[in-house]
């Protein structure tokens, strides 16, 4: 994985939305939702829970957030 990989997963921490953080990084949205889902494969993990139009951060996800 690459830092811009861990930097759009914080930024997607710290909105607590995919497209905010998207907007924030001036991506696209499903590029973040990409670098995310390749995240999540990258280490056999959720990150984020999807529900609807929202996401909350798993248990993985936030151990991650703490690991910095």
């Amino acid at each position: 994985m690459t830092l811009k990989h861990i930097k759009i997963f914080v930024t997607v921490y710290q909105e607590e939305s995919i497209t905010r953080a998207a907007e924030k990084l001036r991506m696209t949205q499903p590029a973040t939702s990409l670098a995310i889902r390749e995240l999540e494969e990258y280490y056999h993990t959720k990150l984020f829970e999807r529900s609807g139009r929202g996401i909350r951060v798993t248990s993985a996800g936030s151990s991650c957030i703490q690991m910095q």
